[in-house]
């Protein structure tokens, strides 16, 4: 047994004076603190006695928090994994299956609250990343997809044709070969990245070179309306999000690759 009075003074003198202690059972208290998400919401923090330890628990609430308006699957890849993965290493706290708990040595408390709060503060943060950082995520996880639904022999990354533009001016963010019209799939985060997807097609188009052109936005509401409507009229297919199509970008993908031209080496 602990007393739970001492408990929360060494709580206070290690994280902050403004927070509390209350039981919730045998062995059982919740921490309330004054750490927030961004959008008001409190860190949910448990203090557990469990098969002889005592354990900080946040009971699987940050990464349900986060999903509120980040996939789940990208918390598992690219930027947000690693982000994760070096706080949970740097601050000594274990994911279990989506619930991080931190066991704490010997009667330390405080030390271990404070470290608890840093990392999950850290880890909320991910919402906060600069339009920056979410734009580099935002690459990441387009060429992931593809690259789960496209096999390696099927596809360019970064291409540009060699002949007719060797100095890469018009260069498509995949190229996916093996049929007879090619897929050129541009992924458009903002209204420069799609003017410039939209000359590339153009070039195409002059140089009588075959393709469909495939547009993946970050978030198409935030295109200029005008950039946008000169893209529509060279594009065969939009997709106004990555993150909320995922699938149904992948069965668009599964469905191309598997209308392979048998006249043609997969490898064009």
């Amino acid at each position: 047994m602990v007393d739970a009075r001492e408990v929360e003074q060494d709580f206070k003198a290690k994280v902050c004076d403004k927070l509390r202690v209350e039981s919730e059972g045998v062995n059982r208290y919740r921490v309330f603190t004054p750490f927030r998400f961004d959008d008001g919401d409190h860190l949910a923090i448990a203090l557990k006695h469990v098969s002889g330890n005592w354990l900080l628990t946040d009971e699987g609430h940050t990464f349900m928090h986060l999903t509120y308006d980040i996939d789940g699957r990208d918390l598992l890849r690219g930027t947000r994994q690693k982000i994760i993965t070096n706080t949970l290493s740097a601050f000594g706290i274990q994911d279990n299956d989506g619930e991080l708990i931190l066991p704490i040595p010997g009667e330390r408390f405080g030390d271990a609250l404070y470290s608890f709060v840093q990392g999950l503060l850290k880890i909320a943060d991910l919402s906060f990343l600069t339009r920056e950082r979410a734009r580099s995520t935002f690459m990441e996880d387009f060429y992931a997809l593809i690259d789960r639904h496209v096999p390696e022999n099927r596809r360019k990354f970064n291409w540009h044709d060699a002949i007719a533009d060797p100095a890469g001016k018009y260069p498509v963010d995949c190229r996916v070969n093996g049929m007879p019209e090619p897929l050129f799939i541009f992924a458009l985060p903002s209204d420069d990245r799609v003017r410039d997807a939209t000359i590339s097609a153009f070039h195409f188009e002059a140089q009588r070179i075959p393709f469909r052109a495939i547009g993946v936005f970050e978030n198409q509401e935030d295109i200029n309306r005008k950039v946008l409507a000169r893209f529509s009229d060279v594009c065969e297919k939009q997709f106004s999000s990555l993150f909320s199509n995922e699938d149904r970008i992948g069965e668009y993908l599964r469905r191309a690759v598997n209308s392979i031209d048998e006249r043609s080496p997969a490898g064009e």
